[in-house]
């Protein structure tokens, strides 16, 4: 049998974690205690056939060091063992014995890590890099986005299920996804011990943390969002992330910290998505060093998404996004006609700012999907078993007459509309718009805004509903695809609503129900903003089409007077949410011409996009 021994190593530094030498591994750990030891096992073994103690003297602070020599470690895992205490490697790069989702007999086991992993070839693997401004973000779950039967994959509740719904993502418009936390966690809810550690002796509350907001690995894919087989949970990660490049769309994981890592472990933990998964941008979460990771050089040209960055210098290239609900929670008041809202409308439909971006959602992991912001006033947590105290009283919802489901064919009417009118308040914004998975087809949680611990039909996704909801899907795909047909929707830098082109007519303007004369009244509810074509261009070079949007977010329908367009142009209509027939859409060739060309009356709580064509093209 195989024995390994310590030697003596003197290279100065060495990184966190375990690296590769031409004797063996350099083994380096942060550990808090007196004795230090490295614990070898055989794979399926619970015992260790060898341990190796740290020498004391090459300890620097708490952090132990030494180089192990041997001649094979193909099937070798290892572990440490602190004052007693055998612990998991925090720089672990996989870990075994953790395949089977919300197994109670695996979270009871040792986690070890095998020393060897799988060669990987990238061949020419390279993100596509898009632009903020040229961006729509998909955000899923992995376990939730295929677990459900209809999602018709091979793979269900995997990395490799979402490779199989690439076609999908990519008809809808999508250009990058965005992945909830894909590394390993805890997802068997246990009591954290009083010395901090959950894995110690509580046992389990019976809850799953679905989200994967808790005790975590930061440097491991999660085994049990894996296929298995013959690929290893890095070969399966990486497998998704070259098949996502490859179809030209990017990928951000989301990781989430609770405040009790160092600031230097953090760092680590980005830096190392980044090099070793190839992925184009990491969304912190929870308690991070945003202003050490926003400043950092070799992160200076991934996407790093955070609540904010105040005061944080975003460099040369615009790296940086701003990403929270202030987006969400203006235009959902906006959207169930709440007062004082105009103000917030602008703000929120131009913001663009130079130095970094803003990610745009009206629905979110946390809160109410998009089909129950339009279905329920109140939240209905009842399933979490914390007597409905759980989650935000604050949606800014509307249930449009009836609590929850509802027969009634005007209410389900004037639903879809709202939704309509939703999409078109973020896919018409200056930002980068953000959907949650499932809320181009209208799925919902029953009004669960808190599903942390539903790891059911709550929380996986119902394909079916993609056949019974087709309308609402067809409106997000072709408001994607308008989207990005007009440039003057999403600019490179915030517009100036100033003529600075000389050509007659600002970037964009503001207007009331009179063109040209905003109201700001804190009663008012309609505003209507025009965009120059002249200050788009289009892929082909040729300039944009001017838009008028009318927004009548009243009760009652108002008439708004259109402004003047340049000689030769004329206006016809793009979008009317309010016409279910069309299910609010007029394709180009179908666009109708106005009869009358001054004024139009919008109908209540509907939104209407304009759009200036010259006489010639016309029909």
């Amino acid at each position: 049998m195989e024995s390994y021994r310590v030697i003596e190593d003197k290279r100065a530094w060495y990184p966190l974690g375990v690296t590769e030498t031409a004797d063996g591994f350099h083994f380096c750990v942060d550990a808090q205690g007196e004795s230090c030891a490295l614990a070898l096992f055989r794979p399926g073994k619970e015992r260790p056939f060898q341990k190796l103690e740290f020498p004391k003297d090459s300890r620097l602070g708490n952090v132990w060091e030494m180089t192990v020599k041997g001649s094979d470690f193909e099937d070798v895992e290892y572990c440490y063992i602190v004052d007693g205490e055998y612990l998991p490697d925090p720089y672990g790069k996989s870990f075994t014995g953790r395949d089977k989702w919300g197994s109670l007999t695996q979270i009871r086991k040792l986690m070890k890590t095998p020393l060897k992993s799988a060669a990987f070839n990238w061949e020419d693997d390279k993100g596509p890099d898009i632009a903020y401004e040229n961006m729509i973000v998909y955000r899923l779950h992995t376990r939730g986005f295929t677990k459900h039967i209809s999602s018709r994959v091979k793979e269900r509740g995997t990395f490799s299920g979402i490779i199989e719904k690439i076609p999908y993502m990519k008809d809808l418009g999508i250009t990058t996804v965005e992945i909830m936390p894909p590394n390993e966690f805890l997802e068997v809810i246990v009591p954290v011990s009083g010395d901090g550690n959950p894995y110690g002796k509580p046992e389990p509350t019976g809850k799953i943390n679905y989200w994967g907001y808790g005790p975590a690995y930061y440097f491991a894919p999660k085994a049990s969002f894996c296929a298995g087989g013959e690929k290893c949970p890095e070969t399966e990660f990486k497998v998704l992330v070259k098949a996502l490049h490859k179809e030209g769309l990017e990928i951000v994981v989301e990781l989430y910290f609770n405040g009790s890592e160092s600031p230097v472990f953090v760092l680590d933990a980005v830096r190392f998505w980044a090099r070793e998964y190839h992925v184009d941008g990491v969304h912190l979460v929870g308690y991070a060093p945003v202003e050490m990771i926003g400043a950092d050089p070799y992160l200076s040209r991934l996407k790093l998404f955070a609540p904010s960055w105040e005061n944080v210098p975003g460099g040369k290239e615009k790296h940086l996004a701003e990403y929270n609900e202030g987006f969400q929670n203006d235009m959902r008041r906006l959207l169930k006609g709440d007062e004082d809202q105009i103000n917030a409308l602008i703000y929120r439909v131009k913001r663009n700012p130079k130095g970094y971006g803003v990610i745009n959602y009206m629905a979110n992991t946390n809160g109410f999907t998009l089909m129950d912001m339009v279905s329920y006033d109140r939240k209905h947590n009842e399933a979490n078993g914390e007597d409905n105290r759980d989650g935000n009283d604050y949606n800014f919802s509307w249930n449009c007459g009836q609590e929850g489901p509802s027969r009634k064919k005007k209410i389900g009417e004037l639903r879809k509309k709202q939704i309509r009118n939703a999409v078109l308040l973020l896919m018409l914004s200056q930002g980068t718009p953000l959907i949650m998975a499932g809320d181009e087809f209208g799925n919902s949680k029953n009004g669960n805004n808190n599903s942390y611990c539903q790891d059911n039909e709550i929380s996986w996704l119902n394909w079916e509903l993609l056949k019974s909801n087709q309308d609402i899907w067809q409106f997000v795909k072709y408001m994607i695809a308008f989207r990005k047909a007009h440039p003057v929707f999403h600019m490179e830098e915030e517009p100036k609503v100033l003529d600075y082109k000389a050509c007659g007519c600002p970037d964009m303007s503001f207007h009331g129900v009179k063109a040209w004369r905003p109201e700001f009244e804190n009663f008012r509810r309609q505003l209507g903003i025009m965009y120059c074509g002249d200050y788009g261009v289009k892929e082909n070079g040729v300039k944009d089409d001017y838009f008028f949007v009318a927004y009548n977010m009243h009760w009652e329908p108002h008439e708004f007077a259109l402004p003047n367009l340049p000689r030769e142009m004329f206006w016809r209509i793009s979008v009317n949410t309010d016409d279910k027939a069309r299910n609010g859409i007029y394709k180009e060739s179908e666009e109708p011409a106005l009869k009358d060309q001054k004024k139009f009356m919008v109908p209540a709580r509907s939104v209407i996009v304009f759009r200036g064509r010259r006489k010639e093209n016309i029909n």
